[in-house]
């Protein structure tokens, strides 16, 4: 379930180059190629779910992937007990740049900003 045009889906079919970091048959993982952080990966659904709202009940399972992922990438990272944020941005005035759902793993130094 590709999407012709979406820059994550010639990524996860090997089109165009990223510095992978984590793959298995549902979730792809590479490092973010303008970073805000030390650690900066993109936690990526081989499904084409466009965003937020394209998820649905029968998609449960990759959410739950995707986090676990979170969690090998963070102790590999070396950020678990220092901390890291995830960010999810949907739709244009969300910050989505990429049309195909994904979540921001960033962590290494002290965040500037608090949300919450």
């Amino acid at each position: 379930m590709e999407n012709v045009d979406c820059i994550f889906c010639k990524i996860i079919k090997g089109d165009l180059p990223s510095d992978k970091v984590h793959e298995d048959d549902t979730i792809i993982a590479f490092r973010d190629i303008n970073p805000v952080a030390p650690t900066h990966i993109l936690i990526v659904p081989k499904k084409h779910i466009t965003d937020n709202n394209d998820f649905y009940p029968e998609d449960e399972e990759i959410a739950g992937r995707m986090f676990s992922v979170v969690r090998e990438l963070a102790k590999k990272e070396g950020i678990t007990e220092s901390g890291y944020r995830l960010i999810m941005n949907t739709g244009k005035d969300g910050g989505q740049e990429v049309p195909h759902m994904h979540l921001h793993l960033i962590g290494g130094q002290k965040m500037q900003h608090k949300i919450g």
